[in-house]
């Protein structure tokens, strides 16, 4: 009987604590004053207390200092305590069980609801007192670890900072929100932990706490009915990491604030931040520092994604209902990381509320969005969330963008082609578009023991892009126009999944075991159909090309950390994939040109200290070695990261190190057509093993609002790939431009060369207050050499010189605002100038292209003004529950080139552009229910 009253105790504790909040605030707006107030602040606060029955905790000592002499004339009391706090620099939180804390600053407020609880319960109450040891110490010297939450959610917390209070020791947890701290001084002090995002808090050690794992609940940031600003680091959507070099850090619950085309995205997000290029619209993909989006590393909970967008690049593969937090090294990254040349982002999704059950999504013009997680017993979690879009007027305008160019017909053409895996542009008009994707994500996790955790984490993503339509060729001279039938379709997909051991060995020692899936596929229907009249022959056409790319990832690796001192920190583990790569090409669905089937094991071990051997220098050199079976060699990656803190606000840092690439997703040049990738495997003959060496050097100075960064990267490449298949017959996805009826034959090089990326990077970033943002400015070069284009270095297509960047967002109560200026150069390309014909000895006659010099064209300036809106709803106790908003994309309307594409007729090259999209308003409405 007594077990059965408890859950019914506690229940009716809750109600109570929220009804008393939600008393609160209804006499906040309801309860009127007439009364005329001329004495000190802290009387007017006991006046109102016992008039009307509200508890009100404040620091006298403070407060009495303050007088206020005005008449409330018909006013709420919610109007009064605005206007009073206003005045004297104040802010006021309601906790749940209904208490009003009026606080100096947001960090006070822990403080401060620890003085009441000692107040009610006859304890100290001056904070002085508060960190005084009640009972004098028993332990000293010794280590404690835990873990850093979410109050609310139950999740992990990975970066916060956990700081032994008035002393030098501190540590940030890792990417399971876990830490350790060597040589505490005594089990009576103080631990102070912050973290991006929530507000900070202290807790006291005593003797019994410290021998089992320590968990550190944190609340997330205040939302005070005043606009309490947090006085932390950092609080935007997204940041810098000062005391680390080139890290980008990501804050999903806030990527509703900015402009968006689709929905909030994770990936392109990133483009706002220098360094990462901001003008392909048709790619969630990141262009890192002049690289390429196959030289980035992207994991989610631990298993590579191939493919990391959805619909064109339009919507990247990761929803943000389901992702806790992102990381992105845009070079210089730790030898844990291997396999890509250019940057890594590592995204790790949410474990499922430990706490309560949360439903929720987000609809848009363009897709639906839901999910939902909830605790399983008491040692268990699971989250799923499911998105897809749909056709409407949204989808409609996307579809209708890429064939609403016009066709024009030059004899010396200047164009460009694509590159970005577009769908083909123009011609004519789209057939019935049947285009859509969606994506899954599950995960489970569970509790083994305090020290043990088992997570299982599943990804699915799948798109079907129809671009098929009629093609209309106008004709010139003596030939008539045609009509041709052109299949353009791809079905590609991404499937993860990760079984995670997480284990606490030791106080000072962690490991995380991950054993993981990653496959990707990609089937392309490139194929043509209809008659082609010409100087009065009638060509009857069916012909072109099928794709099919297959990758297939088992991989398993280990990861420990090992607090060897309080200066000193060891990161090591291990790894091993085994991979399987086809890629099969076939024209007029009988001839198989290429069929590529390549497997391949790359295993091995890597290091790394973090030493701070004073408060002033940070060392983390490493060294990552790996074997990879195709070639049957060893490749040894050294690494180095420095940073040095001047002053508290200014330091210096730099990197370096080499790396290996043994996968590639290698270009497919087609001048006519556009480019298209497909992955490949190193084989240790056509396509070698690429590597890049790393030099970063730069310095930033960071006040409380403040941030200036500055840095400059090198990067040299080299064993770098590009395919070209050489066709006579046949050009521009199987159109034909030669007169004598024989039969197209192909052969296929792969070019391997060298290259380099440059650049600096500028930023200025406010980083607290109602208006936040930054402005960014990156000057850049990216160039590549192959013996077969010549001897020079040419731009790499995704070269960028200038690139300017300026995000604006004003937070005014319920409302967010936000303005997103884009500019930069365009992008460079090849372009068809012409055409000539030859006539052979056996009297058939040839025609060919006149191409321009590799890259040596550019697309014209892009630029592009984004403007939101986003209202906050609340529930009457405050919480969020959702929001609305608007977003308007392309303001003003600029057209912005995608790329070309050609076609070769009758000496004639006719040339369509596809364009970006012009002004596109979006709504989404996201709600959560409880």
């Amino acid at each position: 009987m007594k077990k059965s009253l408890i859950p019914l105790l506690l229940f009716t504790i809750v109600l109570h604590c929220t009804a008393q909040a939600q008393h609160t605030k209804r006499l906040l707006k309801k309860s009127i004053i007439n009364h005329f107030f001329t004495c000190t602040l802290d009387k007017m606060f006991d006046t109102i207390s016992v008039a009307y029955q509200i508890p009100i905790f404040f620091e006298r000592e403070q407060i009495q200092k303050m007088d206020v002499a005005n008449h409330f004339f018909e006013e709420s009391l919610e109007d009064v305590f605005k206007y009073v706090c206003k005045e004297n620099n104040l802010q006021y939180w309601i906790e749940n069980d209904g208490t009003i804390y009026i606080l100096q600053k947001p960090d006070d407020l822990p403080r401060l609801r620890q003085q009441n609880q000692l107040k009610k319960t006859g304890g100290l109450v001056k904070p002085k007192h508060l960190e005084l040891a009640v009972n004098p110490p028993t332990r000293h010297h010794f280590a404690i670890h835990g873990k850093v939450s979410d109050q609310n959610t139950g999740e992990a917390l990975p970066g916060a900072t956990v700081k032994i209070r008035f002393t030098d020791l501190s540590t940030m947890t890792n990417t399971d929100g876990s830490f350790s701290i060597l040589n505490v001084p005594s089990d009576t002090v103080s631990v102070e932990v912050s973290f991006i995002g929530y507000q900070k808090d202290i807790f006291r050690l005593n003797s019994k706490n410290i021998d089992s794992a320590l968990v550190f609940a944190l609340f997330p940031t205040m939302n005070a009915l005043n606009e309490v600003e947090i006085t932390d680091k950092k609080t935007g959507v997204l940041n810098t990491d000062s005391k680390k070099v080139s890290v980008l850090q990501l804050n999903p619950t806030a990527l509703d604030k900015l402009p968006n085309i689709g929905e909030r995205d994770v990936m392109r997000a990133f483009q706002l931040m220098p360094g990462v290029s901001a003008t392909n619209e048709s790619s969630s993909g990141a262009y890192v520092r002049g690289g390429t989006p196959d030289q980035n590393l992207v994991t989610f909970d631990g298993f590579t994604v191939y493919q990391v967008d959805h619909l064109y690049g339009f919507f990247s593969a990761f929803n943000s209902n389901a992702v806790r937090d992102v990381d992105m090294y845009k070079g210089g990254f730790s030898s844990k990381y291997g396999g890509r040349l250019s940057s890594v982002t590592e995204i790790r999704g949410k474990d499922g509320n430990k706490i309560e059950t949360n439903i929720g999504g987000d609809l848009s013009l363009l897709s639906t969005n839901i999910y939902a997680e909830s605790p399983i017993g008491s040692k268990s979690s699971a989250l799923i969330a499911f998105r897809r879009s749909y056709q409407g007027p949204f989808y409609d305008k996307i579809f209708g963008q890429f064939n609403s160019s016009a066709t024009t017909a030059i004899p010396s053409g200047r164009g460009g082609f694509g590159g970005r895996g577009g769908p083909g542009g123009g011609f004519g008009n789209q057939t019935t578009p049947s285009s859509y994707f969606y994506d899954i994500n599950a995960k489970y996790v569970y509790a083994l023991s305090p020290k043990n955790t088992l997570s299982v984490s599943y990804y699915n993503g799948h798109d079907n892009v129809d671009n098929s339509r009629e093609m209309n060729i106008p004709a010139f001279g003596t030939a008539s126009s045609s009509d041709i039938k052109i299949n353009d379709k791809t079905i590609s997909g991404n499937t993860g999944a990760a079984l995670k051991l997480t284990s606490t060995v030791a106080k000072n020692l962690t490991n995380n075991t991950i054993l993981s899936y990653s496959g990707f596929f990609s089937d392309r229907d490139r194929t043509n159909t209809g008659n082609v009249t010409d100087s009065g022959t009638t060509t009857t056409i069916n012909s072109g090309t099928l794709e099919k790319n297959r990758l297939r990832d088992l991989s398993i690796k280990s990861d420990w950390e090992w607090q060897a001192t309080s200066k000193v920190k060891f990161l090591y583990g291990a790894f091993g994939s085994n991979l399987n790569i086809k890629y099969n090409y076939t024209q007029n669905d009988t001839s198989q040109l290429i069929n590529k089937n390549n497997t391949g094991t790359i295993g091995g071990v890597y290091t790394e200290a973090e030493i701070e051997p004073n408060d002033k220098l940070h060392i983390q050199p490493g060294l990552r070695s790996t074997y990879f079976s195709p070639d049957g060699k060893m490749y040894f990656e050294p690494r180095l990261n420095l940073t040095y803190h001047f002053t508290d606000e200014f330091n210096l840092k730099g990197a370096t190190g080499r790396f290996y690439q043994f996968t590639k997703q290698v270009v497919r040049e087609d001048v006519a057509g556009g480019d298209r990738n497909f992955w490949v495997l190193a084989n240790n003959s056509t396509i070698p093993v690429a590597s890049a060496n790393h030099f970063i050097a730069g310095f930033n100075y960071e006040t409380r609002e403040f941030l200036f960064d500055v840095e400059a990267y090198y990067k040299k490449l080299d064993k770098i790939t590009e395919y070209s298949i050489r066709q006579e017959g046949f050009a521009g996805g199987g159109m034909p431009f030669r007169n004598n009826g024989g039969t197209a034959t192909l052969t296929e090089d792969f070019y391997n060369g060298r290259g380099f990326a440059k650049g600096i990077e500028f930023m200025l970033q406010k980083k607290m207050g109602k208006y936040t943002g930054w402005i960014s400015y990156t000057l850049a070069q990216a160039k590549n050499q192959y013996d077969v284009y010549g001897d020079q270095y040419f731009s790499a297509p995704q070269d960028i010189t200038h690139e300017v960047k300026s995000i604006n967002m004003y937070h005014l109560q319920r409302w967010s605002f936000s303005a997103l200026f884009i500019a930069s150069t365009g992008h460079p390309y090849t372009a068809p100038l012409g055409t000539y014909s030859v006539t052979t000895l056996d009297g058939n006659k040839v025609t060919y292209l006149t191409i321009s010099a590799k890259n040596g064209e550019r697309l014209p300036a892009y630029h592009r003004l984004d403007l939101s809106a986003t209202y906050d709803l609340l529930k009457i106790d405050g919480h969020k529950v959702g929001s609305i908003g608007l977003s308007l994309f392309n303001v003003y309307n600029h057209v912005n080139s995608w790329y070309n594409e050609y076609y070769i007729r009758n000496n004639q090259v006719t040339t369509t552009n596809v364009k970006y999209l012009g002004f596109t308003p979006n709504i989404t409405l996201s709600l959560k229910w409880k």
